[in-house]
């Protein structure tokens, strides 16, 4: 299966050179050149970004996972320009795309474990586990009282490590892209989707098609599309914005019901008994639906089984045995913190076994022959010099990154916070740390960030001893970078197959991060000011295992026999994921049904009222597409999943304006204590 994957990446080069050969090239300024570049899709993408920021700023900060959105994002993108008088191109849906995912995604993702779909910027600011753990330290303890950042001080630091990774990332694209040509199979996936809504070649199977060809003539039996994927456009032409729009409306509808009666969100399904003592309650979001059909099954069933575990096993056992003697969603002495640290050995076991194969072959590339024979068969970049990012920029993009987000970050957190030398350090290991994990997306569509948030941390734990600010913060540092390369790569993928311009795509993503500083920082602050974070509405349960971690660096100590369900659980899953990756490679069908241990993991960190609901997605998407799906590129529940995120993550921007206005719950009736956001009961 190896071989044949590696076959047809061979065949699809064969075929662009034999393209390029043949036709002549396209000036940028030939008038049949489609348009790439626009403030319509620049308008369009932030637009978009903006409703994906409070929608992933909300959910990060309550469940700690966070969807990219990447193909949700030109899915309405291209929904949007049907309503203008020039629809745009595909390529500037790609712009839309980018733009959209720097936006929305950018500043979510910090001390997040991803498995999927992501893609998106991670580490960048931390607002969903860097900068919540900043605020739970303990100055008795830590040797730092709790870190407040100001609205000012937050985009300072938000400035300092939103670009270090876009300019890493066109170096990167032509050695993963271009020449490797690894599969990155969100990116491919959002690449299908333009290519369906746009009626062009299929990516994957036809690229006859170049930048400046405006059409492809119907009579080429070789790129002629099938009815099914004719008919797929017709119906997103016709059903889209209808699906769209209802999807919309109910979620948001149910939000703000919820809002005004929480015992909605917060329903006891299992009895009042498991509700109040063991946390067992439902939240029937139909956001949390969407995500679990974005995720699909397999993700879903992963976390499911994570959450059984963790919350039906281990945690009555470490309750019942006297090991966590407190509350059990206290994360300090409860049940919930007790298996945080089983949950942190999974994620570390599952992303270092994952990341073995990456680095061997990466290290096997490197020798003489192995590097002479790769050479021989890698082809130059088919994308003309003016459509590329100039060397002269990336070098000096990233220098004047490092040395200004260096700086801020000691403006922001002085020199007993962090050493310069220190922040310096983070950026360099950002670098490397990123060519690990875009090797691993690019295979796997897994950017395996927690195990590199974790290298980053005992790192600075062995240069810095002593300091858990330093630890966070740096740690953050390495990982924004290895994070948000990872997660630009899906998007230039798309655009690779689409023939966008990689130059029009870096522009989309600098526009992206630049509002998105402003965007995120003042959404977090405003969420800061109405709720208690972490609290029960917003639990940001990664800020925990940030803290966490820094504190076992520092003080070598670890809750009572939590040791011995570390290691075994470490070891379990270190043959699991040896097993999905070995399988994974060589595209075994089953590969995908074996549990992935980052969702696993997410299923202990969050409690089952999130899981559940997302298993339910889940098990919609498998059913749709085993029994009602009409082909593979059937996207209509894509549509439907995407107006569930979107409609909660909108009227969140309502209940957020409530709050802060003192409009609270009309009634706290039938509500579970402790675990209904906004009611105090």
């Amino acid at each position: 299966m190896a071989l044949r994957s590696s076959q047809r990446r061979d065949d699809a080069r064969t075929t662009i050179d034999s393209v390029v050969s043949d036709s002549d090239s396209v000036s940028v300024s030939d008038p049949d050149t489609p348009k790439e570049f626009s403030l319509q899709a620049v308008f369009i993408g932030l637009l978009i970004g903006c409703l994906l920021c409070f929608a992933n700023l909300s959910f990060g900060l309550q469940t700690g996972w966070i969807s990219m959105m990447s193909l949700q994002s030109a899915l309405i993108g291209f929904l949007i320009s049907r309503l203008l008088p020039i629809p745009l191109t595909a390529q500037e849906i790609i712009v839309v795309q980018t733009t959209a995912v720097a936006t929305g995604v950018r500043g979510f993702f910090s001390a997040l474990f991803i498995p999927i779909l992501c893609k998106t910027m991670p580490l960048a600011a931390g607002f969903v586990g860097i900068l919540p753990a900043l605020t739970l330290l303990d100055e008795a303890r830590d040797g730092s009282p709790p870190i407040n950042l100001t609205w000012i001080a937050a985009i300072g630091w938000s400035c300092a490590v939103a670009f270090f990774g876009v300019f890493l990332s066109p170096p990167i694209r032509k050695q993963v892209i271009v020449k490797e040509q690894l599969a990155f199979p969100s990116g491919t996936a959002t690449a299908q989707l333009i290519a369906v809504l746009h009626k062009m070649p299929p990516p994957n199977t036809t690229l006859r098609q170049r930048v400046g060809y405006v059409a492809v003539e119907e009579e080429d039996t070789d790129i002629q599309r099938t009815q099914d994927e004719t008919d797929e456009y017709e119906s997103v032409q016709s059903e889209g914005w209808y699906a769209l729009a209802s999807s919309f409306a109910a979620s948001g509808a149910l939000t703000l019901i919820a809002y005004f009666f929480p015992a909605i969100f917060s329903i006891p399904l299992f009895g009042s008994y498991l509700a109040q003592k063991w946390l067992w309650t439902f939240t029937p979001s139909l956001a949390y639906v969407g995500q679990g059909i974005i995720m699909g099954f397999p993700t879903t069933l992963s976390m499911s089984l994570g959450m059984l575990l963790g919350w039906a096993i281990l945690s009555p056992l470490a309750k019942l045995s006297g090991w966590a003697p407190g509350p059990v969603g206290d994360m300090t002495d409860g049940a919930r913190g007790w298996i945080l640290w089983t949950s942190l050995a999974i994620m570390c076991a599952d992303s270092l076994v994952s990341l073995l194969p990456v680095i061997a072959e990466y290290v096997a590339g490197l020798l003489p022959q192995r590097g002479q024979a790769v050479h021989a068969k890698e082809d130059d970049d088919i994308e003309t010099e003016e459509r590329l990012v100039p060397n002269s920029w990336v070098v000096g993009g990233v220098l004047v990154s490092v040395i200004v987000g260096t700086f801020l970050v000691w403006i922001v957190f002085g020199n007993d916070g962090i050493k310069p030398w220190a922040t310096l350090l983070g950026f360099l290991l950002g670098g490397l740390l990123s060519i690990l994990g875009v090797r691993a997306l690019g295979e796997t569509d897994i950017n395996p960030v927690s195990g590199l948030g974790k290298i980053s941390q005992l790192f600075f734990a062995w240069i810095q001893p002593g300091n858990i600010v330093a630890n966070i913060i740096a740690g953050g540092v390495a990982e924004a970078g290895a994070q948000q390369a990872g997660d630009l790569m899906q998007d230039l993928k798309t655009g690779h197959l689409i023939h966008a311009s990689p130059r029009a795509q870096f522009f989309g993503q600098l526009i992206g991060s630049a509002v998105s500083i402003f965007v995120t920082t003042t959404a977090y602050s405003l969420y800061n000011r109405a709720y208690v974070i972490p609290g029960p509405s917003f639990p940001a349960p990664t800020a925990y295992v940030w803290l966490s971690l820094a504190r076992l660096l520092r003080d070598g100590q670890l809750p009572q026999n939590s040791t011995i369900f570390m290691i075994v659980f470490a070891a379990l899953f270190a043959l699991i994921s040896a097993v999905k990756t070995y399988t994974a490679r060589r595209e075994l069908w089953y590969s995908q049904w074996i549990p992935s241990g980052v969702a696993f993991a997410i299923g202990f960190l969050n409690t089952p009222s999130f899981t559940i609901a997302r298993l339910i997605g889940g098990i919609i998407d498998h059913v749709y597409r085993t029994r009602y799906a009409k082909n593979k590129s059937d996207i209509r529940l894509i549509v439907v999943a995407s107006g569930f995120v979107l409609g909660e993550g909108v009227v969140s921007v309502i209940s957020l304006v409530l709050k802060t206005s003192g409009v609270g719950p009309i009634s706290c009736w039938g509500c579970t204590p402790g675990l209904c956001g906004g009611c105090s009961a």
